[in-house]
Order: structure tokens, then C-alpha cells, then sequence
């Protein structure tokens, strides 16, 4: 067994030191804001780190990674970058996008930039990058992020600077992409998950020694970046880790589809709710309502309904013309999906990881 440490995540430069030290073989790390309850003092010897995932939808997992998987993620990574570069850190490191930056900088030996603690600002990014002196400068943002960033005109240049700048930890509208591309950024959109040591498809191509699968329409995905399973949650482990064909795949959740070699997800297995007797998927709701919206920030949950059963709620940061974006998502997917009301708030959210808060903003559709 190997002994478990928890590390105060709002410390980034604390999380990288006992982090090196467990890629090394000394004890495992915890990264966490607050006291987590019911954590072992040890672990196997082979994990390193132990990810709680951001619980947007319901109860946290704790992932476990080895130092093998981490490092694997790392250099396949670098790879798909074209070499190592300095990193800039704005994601909460006790999140596996955040980890990734730090784990990135002590595999190439740089040491990465970090933004200031507490919620994210536009300035204080720009502030971090001016303290950047690499020659190749990456960064790593949700999408949220990003559309903040866009509307600051000042920080533009700052955004221009950096060789990539990887996008993920949910779906990127087509609209937000589309202006990030034209305002000239080096974006790149990624898929993964705390299970496969943060993102390993990049633009919808599995990243190096990644294998990718769809099986009754379920993304599937295989390779040295996979985490061992659930601390403590053995069937939870055995239900998305199997082994087949010799060997052992990770079961998404995801649903998606596999063209030519190139990944696109297309919603989760459990977001397709029944709305007056029709299946409806409330990720292609969204899609829709994004691509209509523009970059404003706006999200698409579910809510009951007495004579629906169920029924998609929009909840935006701007005001919504409510019949034309009915119309707008009948023509794409049918009537059944049109949404039922648009809530309006000041703003979106979050968790510490930047994503929606869906369970905050499910409850608020249902008032």
C-alpha cells in the first residue's frame, strides 16, 4: 500500500511539488479545496493521484491514476503539440484539466504560469501570460472561459500569443468555435474525461496509442491513459472498465460516432428525456439553441411538466426571443423538442471547474 495525502488544491504551486513526488514513488496526493470526508490513509502502490470528478450531475468519484497513465497523457500530448512549450494554468488544480498543465510542466521541466486564486477573470489571465517567457506557450480552458475572454477586447493579443490553446471539459458551440477561429486562435477542442487522464481525442483524433470505439452507441476508449477505476467503488469500477478483445476499454457515457478516424460526440446515454411520449436529447437541444444564441452563455436542462412529462428549459444570460427559438429547434429536431420556457439569470453557474453547474441550474428550471 501506498499512503494517501490530501493537498489544499488553491495552492497550485504546493499541488505541483507533492505531485512530483508521487510521479517519483512517494506518496499519493489528494488534491482538494476543504476537508473530503471518508478518505483512506492509504492506497495501492501503483496509484498516484486520486481525481474527484466535478459532480455536475450528481455524487463526485474519486478516480485513480497511476504515474504511468499520467505521464502517458503528457507525452502523447506533446506530441500532438509538435514539443514541449511553457503552460499557463487557469483551471482549478483539483480538477484533471488542471493537473494536466502541472503534470505537462514537470515532464518537459518548465514551470507554468499561474493565474491568480478565485473566480476567473479575463485580466488576470492577461496578467499571468505577460509573466510567460517560453518560447511555445500553451494554455488549457473550458468553454466557458473562453467566451469570457472573447468579450475583452484588451485581452485579444494575449489570446493571439499562445501557439495552442486547448478547449474542453464540455461540448464548444459551433458559434464559439467559429469566432474563435476567425479572431485568429490557435484553438483546439478535446474530449476525455478524469477516467482517461483528462483529454486524449484532440479535434476529434485520438491522441497516440488512444483507441476509440463505438459500441451500441456508446463511446468507448482504451489505451495507457486509462485510470485503474473507483477509489473504494469496486462495481462501479467493473461496470466502466471492461475487458474486451483483450483489452480493457473505459465506457463513456457518452454517445457518438466514429467516421474515417474521427470522433464526434453527440450527446450523454442519460441526457434523452421523454417528452410527450418522444425521446428527446437534451445535448442536441442545446447544440441547437447554442448555434442560435450566439457565444452568450446559455444552457439546456430538463424539467418536469404536468402534461409533458418531461420538457428542455433554456437558461441564458441574455433575453431570448422564446417563439423564434421554438421554431429554430422544431425545424432541426422536431416538436417535441422545442423548449417550454427561457429562464433568464444574471449569470451562468459554475463549478470550480468552470462547467455549468447542471444540478444548481435543473433546480432552478424546476422553480
Amino acid at each position: 500500500m501506498r499512503e494517501l495525502r490530501i493537498v489544499d488544491a488553491s495552492d497550485p504551486a504546493a499541488v505541483m511539488q507533492t505531485l512530483a513526488g508521487a510521479l517519483a514513488g512517494g506518496p499519493a496526493i489528494l488534491p482538494h479545496v476543504g476537508v473530503p470526508t471518508d478518505v483512506p490513509a492509504a492506497v495501492q502502490q501503483r496509484v498516484a493521484l486520486i481525481i474527484e470528478t466535478s459532480g455536475s450531475t450528481g455524487k463526485p468519484k474519486r478516480v485513480m491514476l497511476s504515474a504511468d497513465a499520467l505521464l502517458a497523457s503528457a507525452a502523447a500530448s506533446e506530441s500532438a503539440l509538435g514539443g514541449p512549450g511553457q503552460w499557463l494554468l487557469a483551471l482549478p488544480a483539483h480538477y484533471i484539466a488542471g493537473v494536466n498543465v502541472l503534470v505537462r510542466s514537470l515532464a518537459s521541466g518548465t514551470e507554468p504560469a499561474l493565474v491568480a486564486a478565485g473566480r476567473f477573470d479575463p485580466f488576470a489571465f492577461a496578467v499571468a501570460a505577460g509573466t510567460m517567457d517560453g518560447e511555445r506557450r500553451f494554455t488549457a480552458l473550458v468553454p466557458a472561459q473562453l467566451s469570457r475572454l472573447l468579450q475583452e477586447d484588451d485581452v485579444l493579443e494575449t489570446l493571439r500569443s499562445f501557439d495552442r490553446i486547448l478547449v474542453g471539459g464540455q461540448s464548444m458551440p459551433d458559434s464559439l468555435l467559429a469566432r474563435s477561429l476567425e479572431l485568429g486562435l490557435n484553438v483546439t477542442c478535446t474530449y476525455g474525461s478524469s477516467e482517461t487522464s483528462g483529454g486524449c481525442v484532440y479535434d476529434g483524433v485520438p491522441l497516440s496509442g488512444v483507441g476509440v470505439r463505438v459500441s451500441d452507441g456508446e463511446i468507448e476508449l482504451n489505451g495507457p491513459t486509462l485510470a485503474d477505476g473507483y477509489l473504494g467503488d469496486p462495481q462501479k469500477t467493473e461496470a466502466r472498465f471492461q475487458e474486451s478483445d483483450g483489452q480493457r476499454w473505459y465506457r463513456t457515457g457518452d454517445t457518438g460516432t466514429v467516421i474515417d478516424g474521427v470522433l464526434t460526440v453527440t450527446g450523454r446515454l442519460d441526457d434523452v428525456i421523454i417528452s410527450g411520449g418522444i425521446k428527446v436529447s437534451i445535448a442536441a437541444v442545446e447544440h441547437v439553441v447554442a448555434g442560435f444564441v450566439g457565444v452568450s452563455s446559455v444552457v439546456v436542462v430538463p424539467a418536469g411538466s404536468a402534461e409533458w412529462g418531461q420538457v428542455p428549459v433554456v437558461v441564458a444570460t441574455t433575453g431570448v426571443d422564446l417563439d423564434s427559438l421554438r421554431s429554430a429547434v422544431e425545424v432541426v429536431l422536431g416538436k417535441a423538442a422545442r423548449p417550454h420556457r427561457v429562464v433568464v439569470v444574471a449569470e451562468i453557474p459554475l463549478l470550480a471547474s468552470g462547467k455549468p453547474d447542471r444540478q444548481a441550474l435543473r433546480e432552478l428550471a424546476e422553480r
